[in-house]
């Protein structure tokens, strides 16, 4: 079983950057898929970028594609989400999750543990 704890959420001006951290207890970090999903009021949670075990593989929704930086520090167990260019829409709560069934996934189902969530807020 795996406990993560996200950090770096805030209010940030449109064009800003955060950084979130997403840090990950046990021993076996290196065995779960990681990644980011956001639920922003009245809409349905969606997954925001991906990274493998190895952290070889990501993926990135359109929206972010070229913006947002998923990446993971194996000696810290913690996986990171830098985001920069932030727009109003990227408001939202952000959850860190992890799976140990696939290499990695995009789809909430198959994710397993989750973070409590930190609240990112873009001002225009």
């Amino acid at each position: 079983q795996v406990q993560l704890v996200e950090s770096g959420g805030g209010l940030v001006q449109a064009g800003g950057s955060l950084r979130l951290s997403c840090a990950a207890s046990g021993r076996t970090f290196g065995s779960y898929a990681m990644a980011w999903f956001r639920q922003a009021p009245g809409k349905e949670r969606e997954v925001v970028a991906a990274i493998s075990r190895s952290g070889g593989n990501t993926y990135y929704v359109d929206s972010v594609k070229g913006r947002f930086t998923i990446s993971r520090e194996y000696a810290k167990n913690t996986v990171y989400l830098q985001m920069n260019s932030l727009k109003p829409d990227d408001t939202a709560v952000y959850y860190c999750a992890a799976t140990i069934l696939s290499p990695i996934a995009t789809s909430d189902s198959r994710y397993d543990y989750w973070g409590q969530g930190t609240q990112v807020t873009v001002s225009s």
